[in-house]
Order: structure tokens, then C-alpha cells, then sequence
């Protein structure tokens, strides 16, 4: 099956590797956690989660040779060591052994090329300290410490100097330099830091009044407030560049999230503590799964409530694809327009559908949403090798090997649902499938569109990690600030992870 005669080695990654990875990662993983050079000719072996497929990376003088084997049935025999490598020699017949810590491979941290490095070199000396005979350089014992640079603030004094001409009396000055914010004296860079920190990093102000005090600055949380909602007025022609970009995408994921809302005017009728739970939608422009031209973007845009007004009135002056859940507020964008046409058409998630399965799985072992799990599974498993390709090649290689496959399971999904209970949550589940299956094949017939909606879901997960320390939100406040800066920490998040 594979070119390597006898006498190569081959490395066996003893933990479990994400599947998803190609070429590039896998050459990572090898140089990284098997500590081995890619192209040194050896075989490296990786097995998946659940061990019925192997990926294996090999150098063949010219380019790396990918080779991927799945197994109808049973499981690979593998090393039990939980993490690490295994070495063995493809000339002998005896059970590798491990050869690393269980953990230590795995979790070794990673740290970016342009990294600054500073070496320190501990010399024994020139002279042998027993007999003091002269020594030589034979080797050298190299091991890696990663220290942090620790931030702290500094104080610049802007001294304009005022001149007066001996001759006209002229007064000649140098005018002030202008600020992020006018007549603040927060700085860029640490304008930048309170924004990453509160948006990004979902730090309340009070802890970043803590940690400024500790720096050695009584900088209040009124005034860091003050900073936040100023900064927004400075960036707005930018995040504006930005909503109008992702907008204008022809492909648009879109998902939801609750978040409590301080409301006065409930509070004032009576009506409980004056908190009622809006929403916050993230529309999303990602084009990098089919190598499309524009740089992903988010929007994110607030409503006091769920009501489906909101959602049209946020996508009033965009049209293409939609890719969403199954709320009823989508409804109308998918209706025929005055030329007959709907302004979007609908693309589901197949990972909402897997969702369904995986719960009733988990809660009875239903062989019947085993089966879909591992039919839906192997849709998947097409999608992780054609991540990154031409929409072109992604559709023609979902027409050759995806779209028979969802025949088979719609034929299936049918057969099922006359043998199972109709009011059960199996038969809801198939239901919500079989109910928008022209939704959920769009993405065989279009290669733009992706298998599921995870990119908008990624989009309003920071949402959902920092509304643990906010607690709850102002209305007059989210129309503004917080969630226009979220656009900001959102690209430059994905410009950071695109150069890495």
C-alpha cells in the first residue's frame, strides 16, 4: 500500500489525533509531539478517537504522501500508552514500545515562530575541574524556559515648548499631537488594552481597575467606562466598513444568544427586579472552508427581545444564502419576493441535527440514533478532506461521494420513522430533518455553502463566556458600545489565528 521499503521506521502517535488535520498539521504534529523531522523518510501513523481510522504521513523524496484507511468494522490495535510515541522498524516483527511520558507529548505548550528567544549559555569552563586537562566541545544539552514579560505603565510628558520671535514678537508652538480620545489621557495602547481585556477577554471593569491599581495607576471603573463608550464613537467609521462588508456576503451564517437585560421600566410597573432577557444575533462572513476572497467578519447587533422584526430589519439590504437554526423568524426571508424569488435561500446545520441524535443517544443507547450519528459521521469525514479546497472541487466531490449518501439516509430516515413512536424525541428529531431536507442538501449542491452552522456558533460563544461576569446588561448601553467593539476583537482575533 505504501512506498517505503524495509528499514524505515515508523512513528506511532500513541494518543488520539484529530482527525481533521491534514498534510500541514500532521507535519506539525510530528516535529512538535513525536519530536521527528517530517521529511526524514519515516512512516508517522495517527489514529482517531475512535479507532477505527489511521492517517499516514510519509515523505517520499519529492512531497509528503497522505494515506487514510477506515474500517467498516472493529478498531485498529494500537500502543496503550495514553500519549506519546512508539517507534518500530518495518523489517521486524516485535510490538513497539512507548518511548515518552503519557501527558507530557500532548500538552507540550507551542509557542509562535517570531517568538523573541534569548540564549543562555552555561559554560563548564576550559579545564577539566579533576584532572585540568583542556576540554573540547563534543555536544550541547539544550532545553527551553518560557518566561513572560510582565506589563507595566508608563507616564509620557508631552512638553510643547513656547518660542517668541526677537523680532515680530511672533509666539510659535508646536500643536499637541491628537489622541485616541480627545482630551483624555488614555493613551493607544492602553485604550487597546481595556477594550481586549473587557471585550475579548471578558473582564469586568472593577478587576481591571484591580489589576491597573496593582500596576501602579487608581485609574476608577467610571472613567474606564467612559473610555469604552468614547473608543466606540472613535472606531464607528471602521466597524461600519466592517457591518457593510459582511452584509454584502453572498453566504451569511447567522445564530442567536440570550442575555439579561436591566430593564427600570419593569421595575417601576412592579414587574419583578426589573431584568428580562434580550437577545444578541451574530451574522457571520467566513469564506476560508471553500478559499473564497474576503476575510471573515462578524456583526453582531442587539434586541430587546425575540420577535422576529428584529431579524429582518437586521438583514433588510442583504440577500444570498442563509445559513441558520430552525427559529421561525427566518421564516419570512425564505418567502418569494414580488419577482417570485426569495431574497435568501435556506442552508441548515447538520450538526443541530447530530445534536438531536447525540442526546438520545446518551441518554438510552438507542441503536437507531447510533446509526444516524455514525451515517451523519460519515459526511463528516468527507467535509475534513476537502476543508480549504476550491468551491468547485468541494462540490463535485460531494456530488460523487456525499449526495449518495444522504439518499441513503433520507430512504432510512423514512423507514424509521413508520417503526418507532410518533410522539417520541427519536421521531422529533427525525422529523426536523426530513421537515427542511432541501435545506440540508443545499451544501451538496452548492460548494460555497458548509455542512453546519458552526461558524456563527464560534461567533456568539464569547457572548456567552462573558455574560457569566456581566451578569446583565443596559439597554440604551448594548445598542452601542459593547457589541460594536465585539466586531473589532472578533477580526483582529481572526487576522492573529490567519498568521499563525
Amino acid at each position: 500500500m505504501i512506498g517505503p521499503g524495509t528499514g524505515v521506521r515508523v512513528y506511532l502517535a500513541c494518543g488520539v489525533t484529530d482527525m481533521r488535520k491534514g498534510i500541514s498539521g500532521l507535519a506539525m504534529l510530528a516535529q512538535t509531539v513525536l519530536r521527528q523531522k517530517p521529511s526524514s523518510g519515516a512512516v508517522f501513523a495517527f489514529r482517531g478517537r475512535r479507532g477505527d481510522r489511521v492517517k499516514l504521513l510519509y515523505w517520499d523524496g519529492q512531497g509528503f504522501c497522505l494515506y487514510y484507511k477506515v474500517l467498516q468494522r472493529g478498531r485498529f490495535a494500537w500502543p496503550s500508552a495514553a500519549d506519546g510515541t512508539a517507534t518500530n522498524d518495518t523489517n521486524e516483527n516485535e510490538t513497539p514500545a512507548s518511548a515518552t511520558s503519557s501527558r507530557a507529548a500532548s500538552r507540550r505548550p507551542r509557542v509562535a515562530p517570531d517568538t523573541p528567544r534569548e540564549r543562555k549559555e552555561l559554560d563548564p569552563g576550559s579545564n577539566c575541574p579533576d584532572c585540568g586537562g583542556e576540554l573540547r566541545l563534543v555536544g550541547e544539552d539544550v532545553s527551553e524556559i518560557i518566561e513572560m514579560i510582565t506589563a507595566k505603565l508608563k507616564v509620557i510628558e508631552v512638553a510643547r515648548p513656547k518660542k517668541s520671535c526677537r523680532c515680530c514678537e511672533k509666539m510659535v508652538q508646536v500643536p499637541a499631537p491628537s489622541r485616541p480620545i480627545p482630551g483624555s489621557m488614555a493613551g493607544s495602547s492602553l485604550l487597546a488594552y481595556v477594550l481586549v481585556s473587557k471585550f475579548d477577554d471578558h473582564l469586568p471593569l472593577y478587576r481591571q481597575n484591580e489589576i491597573l491599581a496593582r500596576m501602579g495607576a487608581d485609574i476608577s471603573r467610571s472613567t474606564l467606562a467612559d473610555w469604552c463608550g468614547r473608543a466606540m464613537r472613535t472606531l464607528q467609521p471602521l466597524i461600519e466598513r466592517i457591518e457593510t462588508r459582511v452584509l454584502a456576503s453572498d453566504i451569511i451564517h447567522a445564530d442567536d444568544t440570550p442575555i439579561r437585560v436591566l430593564d427600570h421600566t419593569r421595575r417601576a410597573k412592579g414587574l419583578g427586579k426589573g431584568v428580562k432577557q434580550g437577545r444578541i444575533w451574530g451574522y457571520v462572513c467566513d469564506q476560508r472552508p471553500w478559499s473564497g476572497p474576503a476575510p471573515p467578519g462578524v456583526v453582531y447587533r442587539f434586541a430587546p427581545n425575540w420577535k422576529a422584526e428584529h431579524v429582518q430589519n437586521h438583514l433588510c439590504n442583504a440577500s444570498g444564502i442563509l445559513q441558520a437554526d430552525a427559529y421561525k423568524g427566518y421564516a419570512k426571508l425564505y418567502e418569494p419576493g414580488a419577482d417570485g424569488k426569495p431574497r435568501f435561500r435556506e442552508a441548515a446545520c447538520f450538526a443541530h441535527l447530530r445534536r438531536d441524535f447525540h442526546d438520545i443517544w446518551k441518554a438510552n443507547k438507542s441503536p437507531i440514533a447510533r446509526e444516524a450519528l455514525d451515517r451523519i459521521g460519515q459526511l463528516y469525514d468527507i467535509e475534513r478532506e476537502i476543508a480549504g479546497k476550491p468551491a468547485d472541487v468541494r462540490r463535485a466531490v460531494r456530488q460523487e461521494h456525499s449526495l449518495p449518501k444522504l439518499d441513503a439516509f433520507r430512504a432510512w430516515a423514512d423507514q424509521q420513522l413508520t417503526r418507532i413512536p410518533v410522539k417520541g424525541d427519536l421521531a422529533s428529531a427525525f422529523r426536523y430533518g426530513l421537515g427542511r431536507w432541501p435545506a440540508f442538501c443545499l451544501f451538496v449542491k452548492d460548494g460555497r455553502v458548509a455542512i453546519d452552522n458552526n461558524a456563527a456558533e464560534r461567533a456568539v460563544r464569547p457572548i456567552g463566556l462573558g455574560r457569566r461576569n456581566w451578569l446583565f446588561g443596559l439597554v440604551t448601553v448594548l445598542r452601542r458600545s459593547p457589541i460594536s467593539l465585539c466586531h473589532l476583537c472578533f477580526e483582529c482575533e481572526r487576522a492573529d489565528a490567519a498568521q499563525i
